[in-house]
């Protein structure tokens, strides 16, 4: 068989079956002839039966990975590959038809070019609530414009940036991801982060990009990677917004400082009470669910700092 450019790879738990239909569909109407791509979908210890449709069943690959987590599917993902270039789709992303045939592109006429990302626009399954604002909680979407962007390391003034690229549509070179797979495989840091079925447990993303930065390789902003992320509407839910707001800001803190990149100066894990209720009062965390989810999510910055060491 000849050797694919490209491998497109969907990690999955419990996936709902209309969602990732969408996406498989978005997948077959690809601009990128399949002579160029593979298609491997990781099937993360799912307790409901993962099934692919005609023609997937023919062509794509379905593996099993029983250890819990999207940080295994990624490593499971990565092994069974064999394209140079990744492209890591949730099973609720569904991509513009041009996607593959645009991130080929980009990578080929930049050889530094480690890894890229675009606009991740939100579909909701239901009209959102009043209250609710895109950028109250992390949820995988962004539109940053219609300007590519470039982002280089800087060792004299590290930091994370904030265009670097997000997990949904993730394009990378795979002997750069390659890499991250060693780092994480002898580092039992590293090895707490991500997704691990309904714990929201985050930072991964951040980890790729700076580990790829300080590796030398650059990350882009492509605004013509396009995509749809469809969100289920327990996913507006104050409960899970508060949650995942939460233990995003703590989780980014941590990886932050795994890397050397400190904003942040650490506090006395005994301050958190105080802290949280001094928050509580600034956020009005009683006056409706979005002060109630800014609340939760400056708690998850305090308990990423106590988390830091002294120096």
């Amino acid at each position: 068989m000849t050797k694919k450019s490209i491998s497109v790879i969907i990690p999955t738990h419990n996936p709902q079956a209309h969602n990732l239909s969408r996406v498989l569909a978005s997948l077959a109407s690809q601009t990128l002839h399949k002579d160029f791509w593979e298609l491997i979908v990781v099937d993360n210890a799912s307790t409901v039966l993962v099934i692919l449709p005609q023609p997937w069943l023919a062509q794509a690959k379905l593996v099993q990975e029983k250890s819990l987590g999207l940080m295994q599917a990624r490593l499971r993902g990565i092994q069974e590959a064999q394209g140079d270039l990744l492209i890591w789709v949730d099973d609720d992303n569904v991509l513009k038809p041009d996607y593959l045939e645009l991130a080929l592109e980009a990578f080929r006429i930049n050889p530094c070019l480690g890894a890229a990302g675009g606009k991740s626009l939100p579909e909701y399954e239901r009209t959102p609530p009043d209250w609710f604002t895109t950028n109250l909680a992390p949820l995988g979407c962004r539109d940053l414009g219609e300007q590519s962007l470039l982002m280089n390391w800087d060792a004299e003034r590290p930091d994370y940036p904030s265009a670097a690229p997000i997990g949904a549509g993730l394009v990378i070179r795979r002997m750069a991801m390659v890499r991250w797979a060693e780092a994480v495989r002898t580092d039992p840091r590293r090895q707490q982060l991500g997704r691990r079925g309904t714990q929201l447990t985050s930072g991964e993303d951040n980890d790729i990009c700076l580990t790829l930065l300080r590796a030398g390789w650059q990350l882009a902003y492509l605004p013509e990677l396009s995509l749809t992320h469809l969100i289920t509407a327990g996913r507006l839910q104050p409960d899970y917004l508060a949650r995942i707001g939460r233990v995003s800001f703590r989780d980014f803190i941590w990886v932050l400082d795994m890397h050397g990149v400190r904003i942040w100066r650490p506090i006395a894990g005994w301050t958190l009470p105080l802290r949280a209720l001094r928050a509580y009062i600034t956020f009005r965390a009683w006056r409706g669910p979005a002060a109630y989810i800014r609340w939760q999510s400056a708690i998850g910055q305090f308990e990423g700092r106590a988390r830091l060491i002294w120096k």
